[in-house]
């Protein structure tokens, strides 16, 4: 690293890994985190840039086959601009900078023009694209040299600086980078100067993410088999007997429900956990949030019940969020938590529960079944009890009226307000009525009564008519996380598929994988 200038920034060439944003090093998130300006490239995963600070600038720089947003010399005048500038800058590229990255000759930029710069290296393509699809480059018994070769060379050089008649049989694995255009050439190269036409190959495009696709064949027939399979850049290509293993060491694309595209319409600050265990299953979760939740219109009937928290002998939360917001409301009026400790607690079901236990508090009262019903059933004798529900504004009254019926003196309070989630522009609606009217969803979820209607509503502003919507979703399958949301889901015209025998995302998730036919395996 070049010796610092006074008011100089710092270059990190950071390497974003080949596609799965888990692949990121720790010291690649820290870099991001840090950054003032992040200039990423085409191969980096956008899911990365969630690292960066809010105030960061982004600036995408990205290069495929005949469109260069910016020329490499241009890239080069960005990162030393900014860093004169006295800004901290990321440079963020696909894999690793140094291997097939360009990263050394914006190094060599950096330190000529006298630029402080660091390398934070990334796990490369070349290792993780073909592990992803069970291809190991080295193996004990069949592999113990290995070649990493761009297959697209500089074309301004004056020939090939490959050597294919001493490469072709030198090395066991040969895996080559950006090499599908020339794929026919190549292969030809190879067999020509020695390699046998029958060695197996796979070729892999956006290796290590949800849209992985692989194609194996021979030698011999690699270029036809891709071209009938219209693979297209990017891809990595493996050649040797370690292609072999594929078929025994198969796990990312594997996974029980592989390649599903379904949409998760729960609100985006609860989405990541279906997201999480949907991913882990190999689906392509499409994130679609239709509701958002806000403070009340008024908060004084929230504030009143607080301030006399002593006045009852039940509080019962009925979601995450009524024990969110109450908690936050709380701290705001200067109420310490162990107010609460007055009263008994109620939560309607786990994920309740569990955000009771997060500050510390533990539920007296869960119900056997997470409804309204099961509440007013299981909670025991309630005659002239006091109980006090922050709640919704548009939750349901079941929970007000059973309880009432049985004696008990019932107050509810709005704790937060469940509003229609738009989306920042039209491409996320556009997309995904794109993807239904090409039969490309293969299931959608809904959590809650109001992610049915909040869903409906989108499509309509849209432009899909209830009918289009009724034929539109009577393919995929429609997924409930319980008898209410289901409900409110045949109401409107849907054929509901799957309504979870749990009601909590992983009832859901285990409905989906009975419902689609998925292995209910763990998680690979």
């Amino acid at each position: 690293m070049h010796d610092a200038q006074p008011h100089v920034g710092l270059v990190s060439l950071v390497g974003a890994g080949p596609g799965d944003p888990g692949l990121l090093t720790l010291k690649g998130r820290q870099r991001l985190a840090e950054a003032d300006v992040v200039i990423y490239d085409y191969l980096a995963p956008p899911a990365l840039l969630e690292h960066c600070r809010p105030d960061a600038e982004r600036i995408y720089v990205g290069k495929q086959a005949g469109r260069h947003t910016l020329t490499q010399d241009e890239i080069n005048a960005l990162l030393i601009e900014h860093a004169r500038a006295g800004r901290r800058v990321v440079r963020l590229k696909g894999g690793d900078p140094y291997v097939f990255g360009r990263g050394g000759e914006e190094a060599e930029a950096l330190q000529a023009a006298g630029v402080p710069w660091e390398v934070v290296p990334g796990v490369t393509a070349g290792v993780a694209v073909p592990a992803y699809a069970g291809i190991p480059v080295t193996h004990r018994a069949l592999a113990s040299t290995v070649a990493f070769v761009t297959g697209h060379e500089d074309p301004t050089k004056p020939e090939s600086a490959i050597d294919w008649s001493r490469l072709a049989t030198a090395v066991d694995t040969l895996v080559l980078y950006m090499g599908v255009g020339n794929l026919a050439a190549i292969a030809a190269q190879l067999i020509a100067h020695g390699r046998a036409p029958d060695t197996p190959v796979a070729v892999i495009r956006w290796g290590t993410t949800p849209e992985q696709t692989t194609v194996t064949a021979t030698l011999a027939t690699v270029a036809e088999a891709v071209a009938r399979a219209g693979l297209k850049p990017p891809a990595l290509t493996v050649v040797g007997e370690v292609v072999r293993l594929r078929e025994r060491l198969r796990w990312f694309d594997a996974a029980p429900l592989w390649g599903r595209r379904i949409i998760v319409t729960r609100a985006r600050e609860q989405a990541s956990a279906l997201i999480e265990r949907l991913q882990a299953l190999g689906a392509q979760p499409i994130e679609y949030p239709v509701i958002a939740f806000a403070p009340p219109e008024d908060w004084a009937p929230l504030d009143a019940a607080l301030r006399r928290l002593d006045a009852f002998d039940w509080v019962i939360f009925t979601s995450a969020n009524g024990v969110r917001f109450t908690l936050e409301r709380m701290a705001a009026l200067g109420i310490d938590a162990r107010a609460l400790a007055r009263c008994r607690l109620g939560a309607i079901g786990p994920a309740t529960a569990a955000a009771l236990a997060q500050a510390g508090l533990r539920a007296d009262f869960v119900p056997s079944e997470f409804v309204a019903e099961a509440v007013v059933a299981e909670i025991g004798e309630v005659r002239g009890r006091r109980m006090l529900l922050p709640r919704a504004d548009i939750a349901r009254e079941a929970l007000v009226e059973g309880l009432s019926a049985r004696g008990a003196q019932v107050e509810q309070v709005v704790a937060y307000r469940t509003v229609l989630q738009t989306a920042a522009d039209d491409a996320a609606d556009d997309r995904v009525v794109a993807l239904l009217r090409a039969g490309a969803i293969d299931a959608i979820t809904f959590t809650s009564s109001s992610t049915v209607s909040n869903f409906l509503e989108r499509l309509a502003r849209s432009g899909v008519t209830p009918d289009e919507a009724r034929r539109l979703l009577a393919a995929p399958v429609v997924a409930a996380i319980g008898p209410i949301t289901a409900r409110r889901a045949r109401e409107a015209g849907l054929p509901v598929t799957v309504v979870a025998e749990r009601y909590t995302l992983d009832g859901l998730v285990e409905a989906l994988l009975a419902a689609m036919g998925a292995s209910t395996a763990a998680p690979r």
